[in-house]
């Protein structure tokens, strides 16, 4: 663990000297020091002070560089093709098991009607189009503004039934995620 660098970088962030922090904890500067160095190891008890005069909360300070907030640029969005159509999923953002997508579906899609099946739940959100959807036997029609969600390893086939292509925003959780697409 990389705590005194991520109290270093949310100090020093914030425009609070050391001697500040030391003021506002009742800690020394020797020992905020060798904290900050990552040469000694606070208490919980002593985190959560500092925490508490940074304003954030404890937990923040105990999570690993990986486990903290990820940005995706627009630019940088990890892309795949999928199905027999080659249908271009535009992955959005992914933590744990969670994953959110942008799907364009072309007019006439798909050429073939042979339903999908896998792991997972899915939520749907209709950006743009009209789609005809169908998970085992039921069937509707959505459109802009609509949603729906699904247990995915229940057959289920999604059609654009309308003159443009569709937009989808597709958030997929799958616990202990592999790539299905």
């Amino acid at each position: 663990m990389n705590i005194g660098a991520t109290i270093r970088e949310i100090r020093q962030r914030k425009g609070i000297t050391i001697a500040q922090l030391c003021e506002g904890t009742g800690l020394s500067k020797g020992f905020m020091s060798q904290v900050e160095n990552n040469k000694a190891s606070p208490s919980i008890e002593t985190l959560a002070t500092i925490a508490k005069f940074l304003n954030v909360p404890l937990p923040y300070l105990l999570l690993e560089k990986e486990n903290r907030m990820k940005v995706v640029r627009h630019n940088e969005r990890e892309r795949s093709i999928y199905g027999k159509d080659g249908l271009v999923i535009e992955h959005v953002a992914e933590e744990g098991g969670l994953r959110l997508s942008l799907v364009e579906i072309p007019v006439g899609f798909p050429k073939e009607n042979e339903p999908n099946a896998h792991e997972g739940e899915e939520c749907h959100l209709v950006l743009r189009g009209k789609l005809e959807v169908q998970h085992g036997e039921d069937v509707a029609v959505v459109e802009e503004g609509d949603s729906f969600s699904w247990c995915a390893c229940v057959p289920h086939i999604v059609r654009n039934i309308g003159d443009e292509s569709a937009l989808l925003l597709i958030s997929n959780y799958i616990e202990n995620r592999r790539r299905i697409y």
